[in-house]
């Protein structure tokens, strides 16, 4: 897996290649590349396709002490993540985290078009009772270090309020042991983690909403239909905003949609960028 030094620390990162047009694949808080790998798998024959694994729990490598891993700080490691790789005119695809929604208006040179996939935006941030109770543990000395004791059993990531709640169907228990590893066992792993757990401004998403505004390029939201972190009718407020903004709902899925429905979110995908390929700004 190669890996690039930024200035928050060194980073890994996936990248298939290929003369395709680029689509970045975020991962939300605590996934990894994995959680994208049946999209890859899905794209990669046409697209390059390229997922960063941001430094919001299943990095494998602490952040420097200083970094800024506030919501800002990890969307200012996107961005550079980019402009070092010189990526250019992008499809950037975010799920599960807000990430991407930070660039708009800020540092959003290198984005061609922008797809959200059921991720916190508007007032649902921290979103859910999931994202809320990471808030409240990381106020708590030593309290996320005991909430993330809970993914050592299958049974309790099972639980609606936790993992399970955002996956229609059971995760594999391999895939939560792989995401988790790195905040069981290393404690400036879970420094950093703590430093976005607890970086939490209740209208970080609602001013990134205005200059959604702004955003001229074509825009997709694709919300899971059956979201109940995130839901749907957050994602038809976000296409609202955006003024080349679609909106469509995803069969069979909740916010993890890369897992639930690969095949619907990819024939989306497609469509979108065969559509748009002549039409951006």
């Amino acid at each position: 897996m190669p890996d690039i030094e930024l200035s928050a620390g060194r980073i890994d990162y996936t990248d298939t290649g290929g003369p395709g047009e680029t689509v970045v694949l975020v991962p939300g808080l605590a996934f990894d590349d994995s959680v994208w790998q049946a999209v890859v798998d899905d794209l990669r024959a046409d697209f390059r396709v390229v997922v960063p694994v941001l430094p919001i729990g299943s990095h494998r490598r602490a952040m420097r002490p200083e970094a800024d891993l506030s919501a800002r700080g990890v969307a200012d490691v996107l961005a550079e993540f980019m402009e070092r790789l010189d990526l250019r005119d992008v499809t950037l695809v975010q799920n599960d985290a807000g990430t991407a929604q930070l660039l708009v208006g800020v540092r959003d040179a290198r984005i061609g078009r922008l797809v959200l996939t059921s991720c916190e935006a508007l007032e649902n941030y921290p979103p859910g009772v999931q994202g809320r109770t990471l808030h409240a543990a990381s106020r708590i000395p030593g309290g996320l270090f005991l909430l993330l004791q809970s993914f050592r059993v299958p049974f309790l990531v099972r639980m609606p309020s936790s993992l399970g709640g955002m996956a229609k169907r059971p995760i594999p228990y391999e895939l939560v042991r792989r995401w988790y590893t790195p905040l069981l066992t290393d404690r400036a792993v879970r420094r950093d983690f703590a430093k976005f757990c607890g970086s939490v401004e209740k209208d970080t998403y609602l001013r990134a909403a205005e200059r959604l505004r702004e955003f001229r390029g074509p825009a997709l939201v694709a919300w899971g239909a059956e979201d109940r972190m995130m839901p749907p009718e957050t994602g038809r407020r976000l296409a609202a905003l955006l003024p080349r903004g679609q909106y469509v709902e995803i069969p069979d899925s909740r916010t993890l949609i890369p897992l639930d429905n690969p095949r619907g979110l990819c024939a989306e995908l497609r469509r979108f960028i065969k559509e748009t390929g002549t039409d951006r700004a």
